[in-house]
């Protein structure tokens, strides 16, 4: 069964740096979307970092420049390399997977269970 678990969250003062990792495991063949997710509180969930089955790497405005999604195929995991981070980036972080069109993505359909990050000024 597909699992994917979260790690690396934790609370960091503004301009510090933070990396997040997702492990993955029950995967079968690809090729698949691999994302992180963030939310806010009364926020929706948005979308801030994916690659997709064709290894290409989109981000969202408010952290483009400032984070770097990859993946580490001999380990079988996610990666969210974070800096220059700020207090508007505290919330609950989630890595997800996605069946793949090749450069589109066909719905995010497995996640992990989260992973908290607190900001301050």
């Amino acid at each position: 069964q597909v699992q994917l678990m979260e790690s690396g969250g934790g609370s960091v003062q503004a301009g510090r740096s933070l990396r997040l990792s997702c492990a993955l495991s029950g995967l079968a063949a690809g090729p698949y979307c691999m994302a992180w997710f963030r939310q806010a509180p009364g926020k929706e969930r948005e979308r801030i970092a994916q690659i997709s089955g064709d290894d290409i790497n989109t981000y969202a405005d408010a952290v483009n420049l400032r984070f770097r999604i990859s993946r580490d195929r001999e380990r079988n995991t996610l990666l969210l390399e974070m800096t220059d981070l700020k207090p508007e980036d505290t919330a609950m972080y989630y890595c997800a997977l996605a069946h793949s069109g090749g450069y589109y993505c066909l719905g995010y359909s497995y996640w992990g269970r989260g992973t908290r990050i607190t900001v301050s000024p």
